[in-house]
């Protein structure tokens, strides 16, 4: 979650709303407009019939009540405005109590490209559309309960799963590789990456080798763990977790991919 932001969020109203400026408005127009296009035959189905169903403005930052209403009908999930950076407790728990955190700030027009630091636009635009997925509520809402009760090194190979599902996940089709992960979807460069570039290792997902895989945050990824069918993580979901972390502790973890002189890798 890190100790500092450089972004501030905005603090919502006694009814919830938040006061957009012209620029924030703007800036969400730039990056969903662009990333429709980059998800085009990349995106996963449920990923897109969850967009469709939120129908998230173009011209305007969606106000997160709106977009609570439609995650509420779905699967029982909302959205909880929270600052630019939480506690990991505040994160697991908010999970556990099906509410997503939404930092309520949106980049500036010169981190269009790349931000290390979850905003509104890749929090609602890469995560919300599969909170309308029954497997990916309930797997999120698993994660969320079993991370607030787990301990600090438990949590490290807990955010292993969240990173290689969550956020830069991959899905098997007939029609080829799709993505899932939010952590893709709201990222034109790894969009196109994740599914074309020959760079990447594409490993069959395996839990125990996912728990025991480092990564970095601030990097094109160099191995994404792929599932044959949405409803594979309803399953993981209903395994026992804890016990795949204490075997990926024991066994410990496998060789970076990368370089590892630097606090951003997990």
């Amino acid at each position: 979650m890190g100790k500092g932001s450089k972004y501030v969020s905005h603090k919502p109203g006694p009814d919830g709303h938040i006061e957009w400026s012209a620029e924030e408005n703007a800036i969400w127009r730039i990056l969903i407009e662009r990333q429709l296009k980059a998800i085009e035959g990349k995106a996963c189905d449920e990923y897109l019939a969850g967009l469709e169903r939120l129908d998230l403005p173009r011209r305007r930052i969606p106000q997160l009540e709106a977009v609570s209403a439609r995650l509420r009908a779905a699967t029982g999930w909302s959205l909880k405005a929270v600052p630019a950076l939480i506690s990991f407790d505040s994160f697991f728990q908010a999970l556990a109590n099906r509410q997503f955190p939404v930092a309520t700030f949106i980049r500036r027009r010169d981190e269009l490209d790349y931000l290390q630091e979850p905003d509104i636009f890749h929090e609602i635009f890469g995560h919300c559309p599969l909170l309308t997925n029954p497997a990916f509520a309930h797997f999120t809402h698993t994660y969320g309960r079993l991370g607030y009760a787990a301990g600090k090194e438990e949590r490290v190979f807990l955010a292993r799963l969240y990173w290689m599902t969550v956020e830069f996940g991959l899905l098997n089709t007939p029609q080829g590789l799709r993505i899932y992960g939010g952590g893709i979807l709201s990222s034109p460069g790894e969009t196109e990456y994740a599914v074309n570039s020959p760079l990447p290792e594409r490993k069959p997902f395996d839990i125990l080798e996912v728990m025991r895989t480092p990564y970095r945050i601030d990097i094109m990824q160099p191995i994404y763990f792929v599932i044959d069918d949405i409803a594979e993580l309803y399953e993981i979901a209903e395994m026992d977790l804890m016990a795949v972390v204490q075997q990926a502790r024991a066994l410990g973890l496998r060789p970076p991919r990368f370089d590892t002189d630097d606090k951003r890798a997990g």
